[in-house]
């Protein structure tokens, strides 16, 4: 169910606007925002279900996934997993390891800070240890800024079975004994050393550049081309990234960039469905791909993509209607659908679930105008008025819609009380706005 709500009221019919009942929470101890957001974010709105959530909710320390890494958050560290697959009969998920966990060498302990999001990007700071990364979805590179003056040490739970460089050197070539081979570039010749207790640190800058770009990327197979590749676009870094809807039917997904040449990202397998290769400078690279939960995510070469979906135009009926031979049987399935309804049956206070049974209720009045059963949408209409009246007028049993005036937009009544309610609930306010998954679970 899709509302926009542009004020406390709304129109029905041709009665009087309909006012929600109000939630007076002027002299309530509403939460403030999670203090991982930087003061100049504050001003306004913060999303919900972002692709970052799980770096602000309680400690801020659950993965995240950033394709095609799981990117986890620590005091003074940020850990890296190119994840395997679980796969069973009843699910696939990925497994979390700290491949990689860059931390700085000389900082005090302290959480990062959000100093900057997009609808494709977060940049995490270290305050006290001047790191930043910026995480950029489908970028195949972790990208890290380090002042001149600092140092930083780079570790694994894995063994490291070697560590070289170039003559330069600004490419290093990190092998681990799970057979992870891992590729790090600097912008300007840097020293790592290597110690004993499989730590690298990085302990020199031979130049006066500052800060130092670090870009740090895992090996998607064992091919050279791949290593080329990676090799030739390392320069060009993107900081952030934008939806942009400019055209119909279409999304631009636009990035901002640094450094030098041309930047590469990588697309999934319904992006490459609609990138359009006629408008913008695009390069599909077919044979460079990594693994992950949606399918392969193959490399593509550009700093601005155009996905346009086809052209479906929005109709009341089915575009190819039912196959007449079905219609006995549908309406023997709608007739014992409809007689099983009972809005007296409805006593779930949980909107998630209640707004579900009331959606299917609604389907069944739609297959009954497209078969032309039209005797029972009477009472499916009737069941929808008596499920639906009593959320919006306040007079449901535990639960509800309410207007909540000091911040603006709708919650419910559990929600004004207890914020983990309104996970359920599609509206939030200011104060409200970074509830949404539990645990670190998807839901």
């Amino acid at each position: 169910m899709q509302m926009q709500i542009m004020a406390n009221t709304t129109q029905l019919d041709d009665e009087q606007p309909f006012h929600f009942p109000i939630a007076d929470s002027e002299d309530e101890e509403l939460p403030d925002p999670p203090s991982f957001f930087s003061e100049n974010l504050l001003s306004s709105p913060l999303p919900t279900h972002s692709f970052f959530q799980n770096f602000v909710l309680n400690g801020g320390d659950i993965e995240e996934y950033i394709h095609p890494y799981l990117i986890e958050p620590s005091d003074s560290s940020v850990s890296i997993c190119y994840p395997s697959l679980s796969v069973s009969p009843h699910s696939i998920h990925q497994v979390f390891t700290r491949d990689l966990t860059i931390s700085s060498s000389t900082g005090s302990h302290s959480s990062h800070v959000i100093s900057s999001f997009s609808d494709l990007s977060v940049t995490l700071e270290f305050p006290s240890s001047n790191l930043t990364f910026y995480l950029v979805r489908g970028s195949p590179y972790v990208t890290v800024s380090l002042s001149q003056h600092e140092s930083l040490s780079i570790t694994s739970i894995h063994k490291i079975s070697s560590f070289s460089s170039n003559a330069s050197p600004i490419k290093y070539t990190l092998q681990l004994h799970n057979g992870q081979k891992w590729l790090i570039y600097t912008s300007s010749p840097t020293i790592f050393s290597f110690s004993l207790d499989m730590k690298l640190t990085f302990s020199n800058i031979s130049s006066e550049e500052a800060p130092v770009m670090l870009r740090i990327a895992v090996m998607p197979d064992s091919s050279s081309k791949s290593e080329v590749v990676l090799d030739r676009y390392s320069f060009c870094y993107p900081i952030s990234g934008d939806a942009l809807f400019s055209k119909p039917y279409c999304v631009e997904y636009k990035w901002e960039k640094k450094g030098l040449g041309i930047l590469l990202m990588l697309a999934h397998p319904l992006h490459l469905q609609l990138l359009s290769k006629d408008e913008g400078n695009v390069t599909v690279l077919e044979h460079f791909k990594y693994r992950s939960i949606d399918g392969d995510l193959i490399g593509v070469v550009g700093d601005s993509w155009l996905l346009e979906a086809e052209h479906v135009p929005v109709t009341w009926h089915s575009a190819r209607g039912v196959n007449q031979d079905s219609y006995h049987e549908i309406k023997q399935a709608f007739c014992r659908d409809v007689g099983a309804l009972c809005s007296s049956k409805m006593d779930t206070t949980t909107s998630f679930y209640y707004g579900k049974s009331i959606a299917r209720a609604a389907r069944l009045a739609m297959i009954a105008e497209e078969v032309g059963f039209l005797d029972l949408i009477s009472l499916v209409k009737k069941f929808l008025k008596e499920t639906i009246q009593p959320w919006l007028d306040g007079t449901f049993k535990g639960n509800g819609f309410l207007y909540e005036k000091q911040w603006g937009g709708l919650i419910t009544k559990l929600g004004s009380d207890d914020i983990e309610e309104n996970v359920e609930f599609s509206f939030y306010n200011y104060r409200r706005s970074l509830v949404g998954r539990r645990d670190g679970h998807r839901t």
